[in-house]
Parts: structure tokens; sequence; C-alpha cells
């Protein structure tokens, strides 16, 4: 059984992804091409509206998932190291988007990341008993 704490994270972290996808595909679509970086093959809106909906999927896993909760917590900690290379283009390329309008913003936004895949894998792994 999780802690309070790793549920609650847990709780927290799906309905943020849930959220950040459904504001991927409706009033934050082209804040969120301002990230896309210029390697990927796709469209920038067609890999927003993909990666909205997988953020909602992974979000609503996240709340719902019991049996699976592990699998999906490591599924999301990947997904977000594999949006990483985003953020990075954004810092790099001097884009702004979600407030980030400044160099030193887009730098400081890197650093969450990693603290993003650590609280995926953390929050969904059972509590020592």
């Amino acid at each position: 059984m999780a802690s309070p704490a790793r549920t609650t994270a847990r709780i927290l972290l799906g309905s943020f992804l849930v959220f950040a996808g459904v504001s991927h595909l409706t009033f934050g679509r082209r804040e969120f091409q301002a990230q896309v970086p210029e390697f990927v093959p796709l469209d920038p809106d067609t890999t927003v509206v993909a990666s909205g909906a997988v953020e909602i999927g992974l979000g609503t896993a996240l709340l719902f998932a019991r049996r699976r909760r592990g699998l999906v917590g490591v599924i999301t900690a990947l997904f977000f190291i594999a949006v990483f290379p985003g953020n990075v283009s954004q810092w790099t390329h001097h884009r702004d988007g979600f407030g980030l309008d400044t160099e030193i913003k887009r730098f400081v936004r890197l650093f969450f990341q990693p603290v993003l895949v650590w609280l995926a894998w953390w929050s969904t792994r059972r509590s020592r008993s």
C-alpha cells in the first residue's frame, strides 16, 4: 500500500498531466508548439496533439490504474525524459511560452524536469512495510 504522501503526489501529478494534456488540445496549443524541437519529423501541431493525448492517457492511468501503477510510473518518468529536449530547445532557441520569457526562466525550468521524473517514479512505488 502506498503512503499518504505518495498517494497525494500521484494524484496531483496525474491531475496535472490531464490538465496539461487538455491544454495541449485547446487553449495552450500554440504555446506548446514553441517547445517542439526542430529535429522532430512531424508537424509541430501534430506533435503537440499527440503529446497531449499521451499526457491525458498517462494522467488518467496515474489516477485510476491500480494493478499496473508501478509500470505507469516508469512509463510516465520515461515520457518526462522524452519531452525534455523540447524544454532544452525552447531555452536554446529563445522561444517564449507559458510566461517563460527570459533566458533565466527558461533555464531554471530545465531543473524541474528531473523532479517530475523522480516524482512519477516515487509516487507509484509501494511503501516499504
